[in-house]
């Protein structure tokens, strides 16, 4: 399936086969728990999330899944929580060898729930005045 027909998460996974199905689907459960509220968009060719702005992205790779905060500076708040991945400003590499970090996940995107919650209501503040 080419890329750029993907219209959907259900279509985006299913592309795959295991171990990267297998990961995606765990972390689209992940990221859905902890943020029910959030809807399911296609971005940039990625599953993504949005709630009152995009929350996070995530997609499969050849040796990896990657979790993408849409934050930089969240990543480099949680450097100790994540010297055991590979990061750079705007991704997360969760290695297929590895067993997946539930809990950071969970953490990670809790705060990102948090924080677009928290710009939501800035925003309405300003505009009621």
């Amino acid at each position: 399936m080419d890329v750029k027909e993907i219209q959907n998460v259900d279509a985006y996974i299913a592309q795959f086969s295991n171990p990267a199905k297998e990961r995606l689907l765990q972390m689209r459960e992940l990221i859905l728990a902890c943020a029910p509220d959030a809807s399911e968009v296609i971005s940039y060719q990625m599953p993504a999330l949005r709630l009152h702005g995009m929350l996070v992205y995530y997609a499969a790779f050849k040796n990896h899944c990657s979790l993408f905060p849409s934050n930089s500076k969240l990543i480099a708040s949680l450097e100790k929580d994540l010297t055991k991945y590979k990061t750079s400003k705007g991704t997360i590499q969760f290695p297929y060898d590895q067993p997946l970090p539930t809990k950071l996940i969970q953490k990670i995107v809790r705060l990102r729930v948090k924080e677009n919650l928290e710009k939501a209501k800035l925003k309405s503040g300003k505009a009621k005045k």
